[in-house]
């Protein structure tokens, strides 16, 4: 066989393996149409090293807020409405970057059980001590509680050190 007749029949299988490709990735993808007033989420773009959004490493959301549709620039953009806190970020995303959200009760807040504050915050106090157990490192252990939080659920209660709680919460021991 000629060299050019190998570097042909190599084009076709690259193009064929390509096609292939191509089809498994379509029978995925889903057109994402949003209408302006829509609510959106928005896909938290990882960086390594970086504490975004008060949580590191798996713990850190994937998605954020719940964002109105403002308008849509071409096919794939949109416009979002942002809050100042991150208004340093150019409001205009691609349709990859977000995701619809949809209207559950489980996501709002019973905010009448809550002390909320003039800026718009309030304190989680602790209500008591599901389940203790240390984490055994190489050259240490460390001891964690799970602690069951005010206006929570037993699905969400967290790990929390146990050390770091005393000092916290002291009378969470009594």
């Amino acid at each position: 066989m000629a060299p050019y007749e190998a570097v042909e029949k190599i084009r076709d299988r690259i193009k064929v393996a390509q096609d292939r490709q191509k089809s498994y990735a379509d029978r995925r993808r889903k057109d994402l149409k949003f209408q302006v007033h829509h609510k959106v989420f928005l896909k938290v773009a990882p960086m390594k090293g970086v504490l975004r959004f008060g949580k590191k490493g798996k713990l850190r959301p994937r998605f954020i807020g719940r964002f109105d549709v403002l308008e849509r620039i071409g096919d794939v953009a949109y416009r979002l409405a942002l809050p100042p806190e991150i208004s340093a970020v150019d409001n205009v995303f691609h349709v990859s970057m977000l995701q619809k959200y949809l209207q559950d009760p489980n996501h709002v807040i019973n905010d009448q059980n809550l002390d909320v504050q003039h800026d718009l915050t309030y304190e989680e106090m602790p209500l008591r001590i599901l389940e203790r157990k240390v984490h055994v490192l190489r050259n240490r252990d460390i001891p964690l509680i799970k602690v069951l939080w005010c206006n929570h659920g037993v699905e969400e209660a967290t790990w929390e050190k146990e050390d770091e709680m005393k000092i916290k919460y002291p009378e969470l021991f009594n």
